[in-house]
């Protein structure tokens, strides 16, 4: 019995000098556990995100220039359509009427202006008579042949047949312009009895249609008009996105960019800006206002040709109004130094401190860095960063290829770290199990 209650004396001893042993090992280091990267050269595509809606870069809605009864719908929607195919008909009644009155007040100022150029006619002949009168009492009255009173009657009636050959001369070019005016109207007429019938204006695809025959149109000579369908050409198509105002300084007319449709997951789409808005399209009000500016990317036809390969009698793969997110590559830099994002942190570069800058805040005088490993040590390094993308940082001075720096934990990077720490490098994924378990 005696035995056996030494050897758990032993066993236990045993057990608590293990324990001891690895707790003094444990903490025999005091250093901040991180992880570490070596300073690699490569590729940054810097690029800005953006979502938004498909849609045809070229689309016209129809709309009436006369009023009146659709007669005749000679299209569906989705059907394909050539230029100059007919694609409704609004019923002419009206139209007619309005060209049978024109006509006849076409043929009023022309029955008018000839009355008129009559009128200048007989006025011409009568002045030519009274001015004859009026040259003979002339030379009479000098010879004092006939009295005053009858040589004033003569001048009289010259005088009234001049202003009638003006009035005259005026009534003919007023009919004139009555004849033009008539012909203008009656050149409208026609002009709207031409537009009871619409035809495509481009080659495309019928993508709405918001009447029915027999339903009726105001025309846009009243109003903005009906809206009666829409024709699209669908073998060009563009995604229309909202980028912020932070990011749209970035962007540039000819920059591509990789779109992703949420109708095709599996699939990555190339395109090219071609339209980026001048003016905000701001929406929202006070507070919660968003500055967005409309950019609108063309999407390049082989990059889904496979698509169109694959469904028969297909322009398009796409509808307009489907959701597409894309990234506009707005830098691209090959072969250069770069290190983690989560590397690069911000610390007070002492060297740059003064008598004069003592009343400057801390944040005036902080500078990008990251911490390279020096004999078990963190040593701060102050850096010029460039472009970047969701996982790495350009540097373009302050360390060269094959350094190390220190990653993570973030907490350590940002806030723990000094120059000089000591640390203890650490697996990264051991580093991230630990965290977990705390």
């Amino acid at each position: 019995m005696k035995s056996k209650k030494w050897i758990y004396i032993l066993a236990g001893l045993v057990i608590l000098l293990v324990v001891f042993a690895i707790l003094k090992k444990k903490g025999s280091s005091n250093g901040i556990e991180v992880s570490v990267e070596k300073v690699e050269k490569r590729t940054i595509i810097e690029s800005v995100a953006a979502s938004g809606k498909i849609q045809p870069e070229t689309e016209v809605v129809i709309s009436s220039d006369v009023s009146g009864e659709i007669i005749e719908l000679a299209v569906k929607e989705g059907q394909k359509v050539t230029k100059g195919d007919l694609l409704v008909k609004i019923d002419p009644d009206l139209v007619e009427s309005a060209l049978s009155r024109a006509e006849a007040s076409l043929n009023t100022s022309k029955a008018n202006y000839s009355g008129a150029k009559a009128r200048l006619a007989q006025a011409e002949s009568q002045f030519e008579n009274a001015k004859a009168i009026f040259d003979r009492n002339k030379k009479l009255y000098s010879d004092n042949v006939i009295s005053q009173s009858e040589f004033d009657q003569a001048k009289a009636n010259f005088e009234v047949a001049d202003s009638e050959v003006s009035a005259a001369k005026e009534s003919v070019e007023a009919a004139r312009f009555n004849v033009k005016s008539s012909e203008a109207t009656l050149k409208e007429a026609k002009e709207n009895l031409g537009r009871t019938s619409i035809f495509a204006p481009i080659d495309g695809v019928i993508t709405a249609l918001n009447l029915e025959k027999g339903e009726r149109v105001v025309g846009t000579a009243q109003m903005t008009g009906t809206e009666i369908m829409t024709v699209a050409d669908l073998s060009i198509m563009e995604v229309a996105v909202e980028v912020n105002e932070n990011d749209i300084v970035r962007v540039s007319i000819g920059d591509t960019a990789e779109i992703e449709v949420d109708a095709y997951l599996d699939n990555t789409f190339k395109g090219v800006v071609t339209e980026i808005a001048n003016s905000a399209n701001i929406n929202g009000v006070s507070a919660d206002q968003v500055t967005n500016f409309d950019v609108k990317i063309r999407m390049l036809a082989n990059s889904y040709q496979d698509l169109i390969k694959e469904a028969a009698n297909t322009i398009s793969p796409f509808r307009p109004g489907m959701s597409a997110n894309a990234d506009i590559r707005t830098n691209y830099r090959n072969n250069i130094v770069a290190v983690p994002i989560q590397a690069v942190t911000t610390r007070k570069d002492t060297s740059l401190a003064s008598d004069d800058e003592e009343s400057l805040e801390e944040d005036e005088i902080k500078k990008e860095c990251v911490f390279v490993v020096n004999d078990n040590k963190a040593k701060v390094v102050f850096v010029k960063t460039g472009i970047q993308n969701t996982m790495y940082i350009e540097v373009i001075e302050g360390i060269e290829e094959g350094v190390t720096v220190i990653t993570s934990p973030y907490s350590a990077v940002s806030r723990k770290l000094k120059n000089g720490s000591t640390i203890e490098v650490v697996d990264k994924k051991e580093l991230y199990k630990r965290d977990k378990e705390k």
